[in-house]
Order: C-alpha cells, then structure tokens, then sequence
C-alpha cells in the first residue's frame, strides 16, 4: 500500500476514536472560540473542555490547540458526511377480512386502524382541529380572533358578576 492508503486509513481510524462530545468542543475550537466560549455554549466546565480538547490533541496527534484544530479541520469534510437523509415511511396498512356476525358479507378493515380491528367505532375528529390553521383567509381570522375576545370578556364578566354577589351576600 502507497502512503497515501495508509495516511487515508489511520485518518479514518483517527475519525472514528473521536467521541461526540470531543467532536463538538472541536467544532467550535475551529471557530476560534477560547475554551471558556465552547463552555458556555456548551453547558459544561472549561476544565471539561480543556480534557476533552487534550483527549483529542493526542487522538489527532496533535501537539497544540491550533494544529488540532487544523487537522480536525482537514478531516471533518472527509469523514463527516451523511451518506444519505433517513426518510420515515409510513407502514403499508394489510386488509384484513372481518367475520361478519349477522352472516352479511364480510368487511375489509385495514390493519393500520387498531380501534377498527378491535371492533370500535373511529374515534370523532374534533370540530376545532383546523380552527388555527395558518391558511385562514382575513375574514375568518377576525371571526374567530372575535368570538375568542368575547368569549372571554364573557368569562371575565361572569366571574366578576359572580364575585359581587358573593361580596353583597357576606356583607349582608
């Protein structure tokens, strides 16, 4: 193996001996951050910091702050890659036959409903669901900014009304 093979290989061994958190003070260590910056941005000790920058110095092989930090540099974009973005797909629902009880023809429910495949009714959508979607055109967010207001004048009024009679009523 040339040399570059094996400098590629122990820089990907030294990539992977780093730990997260060595990682992120060096994150920041190359934005020239003094270690008293990465531990307030970090919620942690500067004692924390200079053990984790030192831990990495010697993974590195570095021999100060500015080389490790070179070097971590130099690495980052070669080994710090995401392959790919995780995409979260739903499960396929599976159709299911049900045994119908009156000897009608069967249903098909999907498996993906777990209330349905107990035999409960869906549950209710709630009529207030979309009540503060964003899309709302002008008119329909006046309306409902001021039935809220005078809803809650109406509490407001209620209460007060409320607390006079019960003052009236205690002082005779």
């Amino acid at each position: 193996m040339d040399d570059t093979g094996s400098r590629n290989s122990e820089d990907a061994e030294r990539w992977a001996r780093l730990t997260d958190k060595q990682r992120a003070c060096l994150d920041l260590l190359v934005e020239r951050k003094t270690s008293k910056q990465i531990a307030r941005q970090l919620d942690i000790a500067k004692v924390t910091v200079d053990q984790r920058i030192r831990a990495a110095r010697n993974i590195l092989g570095a021999s100060n702050r500015d080389e490790a930090a070179i070097i971590y540099a130099r690495l980052k974009p070669i080994y710090d890659r995401m392959i790919y973005l995780p995409v979260d797909l739903p499960r396929p629902s599976t159709l299911l036959p049900t045994i119908n009880p009156n000897g009608g023809k069967p249903e098909v429910i999907a498996l993906s409903d777990p209330l349905a495949a107990m035999g409960e009714p869906p549950r209710q959508v709630s009529p207030f669901k979309g009540l503060w979607r964003h899309d709302h055109v002008t008119r329909n967010r006046i309306l409902i900014t001021t039935a809220v207001v005078v809803g809650g004048a109406i509490f407001a009024l209620t209460g007060l009304a409320i607390a006079v009679a019960l003052t009236q009523l205690i002082s005779g």
